[in-house]
């Protein structure tokens, strides 16, 4: 899918509810493998443009996908750059028994996906926060 694209906002809350689930699994179960699920997935939409999550919940819309809030997939794959981050990080501190700094990573993710579902995005800020510094850089240098 183009960057341009726009992603239905239930499949981008389905995508939130998988990385907070997977978490809460793997904290409780202890199979820290658990996170691949939501990292792989996410590291297949920045990468390849190709969520295997947001696809399978496609196949649960009621309507069609242009009927929903549209997500901006630009603003998508920087949140999932961000959660890809933090999943990697947290998997490798868990497989080389860094449990602190497993349940740290693991735990930013888990608190930005449920922000993220109650209806404020940390992600969709820290771009916007990140863009705005990017304009006033360029406007330092035209002056």
């Amino acid at each position: 899918m183009p960057l341009t694209h726009a992603i239905p906002r239930p499949l981008v809350r389905f995508n939130q509810w998988t990385i907070l689930l997977s978490v809460l699994l793997s904290w409780i179960t202890g199979y820290a493998w658990l996170l691949a699920i939501p990292l792989v997935a996410n590291l297949l939409g920045v990468l390849c443009h190709f969520n295997p999550v947001i696809r399978f919940g496609k196949l649960f819309l009621r309507k069609a996908p242009t009927a929903y809030i549209p997500e901006d997939a630009q603003q998508q794959k920087f949140n999932s750059s961000i959660a890809s981050i933090c999943l990697a990080s947290g998997l490798v501190a868990f497989l080389c028994d860094w449990q602190v700094v497993g349940y740290v990573m693991t735990t930013m993710v888990a608190i930005a996906s449920s922000v993220a579902i109650a209806g404020f995005c940390i992600g969709c800020f820290l771009h916007f926060q990140l863009k705005q510094w990017q304009y006033r850089r360029s406007l330092k240098k035209i002056v």
